[in-house]
């Protein structure tokens, strides 16, 4: 994987480099940051490296929430075809989607049964035309049967007291509770056209 230092020193640039994918410019700004931040403290610049000190921190646990969710789906779906089911797996890391009124930007998991369709999108604003989330929250996801759009789900990644991220997930009348992978695994129960068991934490 092509880190920031490696690609500068190569004279690369998004423009030179259109097939650098999202995981890999992620971890080159990660890198970026920690450098810039690391900079600043050195020269005095505590006002600008406590701004990028939290920068970098909220990276950095959109990365840890956006793992997690899509490592989960990946793992109950392997759990599946090792039962015998015949679940197609396929990653897209350049998605782009709508939110509200905002663009997401981030990677996409799609999970293929037949003619049947799980997709996980998962993302958050890039650019100032990407617009922002509104409500508050670090990353956005949408978990969404082809077809069965009563189904569907919208995520949020906050912060808990702690600083832990974690997902949550409106409910119609009863305002916001957090995922689980209890979650996870009635979606793919869902896809698998099987009855699952009602999540814990609901």
């Amino acid at each position: 994987m092509i880190t920031s230092r490696a690609f500068e020193e190569r004279g690369g640039s998004k423009k030179s480099c259109p097939n650098l994918s999202m995981s890999e410019l992620d971890e080159a700004w990660a890198i970026a940051l920690a450098d810039a931040e690391s900079r600043a403290r050195a020269a005095g610049r505590t006002d600008l490296s406590a701004y990028l000190a939290l920068r970098n921190s909220n990276d950095l646990h959109r990365k840890v929430g956006t793992d997690w969710l899509l490592t989960t789906f990946t793992t109950v779906a392997g759990e599946a075809n090792r039962a015998g089911a015949s679940l197609q797996l396929a990653n897209d890391d350049t998605h782009r989607f709508k939110f509200e009124n905002a663009t997401m930007v981030g990677p996409r998991l799609n999970l293929d049964n037949g003619v049947r369709r799980l997709s996980v999108e998962v993302g958050w604003p890039r650019t100032p035309r990407d617009g922002f989330i509104r409500g508050g929250g670090l990353s956005c996801a949408k978990i969404k049967h082809f077809g069965r759009k009563s189904l569907d789900e919208e995520l949020r990644l906050i912060l808990d007291p702690t600083g832990t991220p974690r997902w949550i997930v409106k409910e119609n009348h009863e305002g916001f509770r957090e995922v689980h992978e209890a979650d996870v695994r009635r979606h793919v129960s869902i896809l698998l056209n099987q009855p699952s068991k009602p999540s814990m934490s609901r």
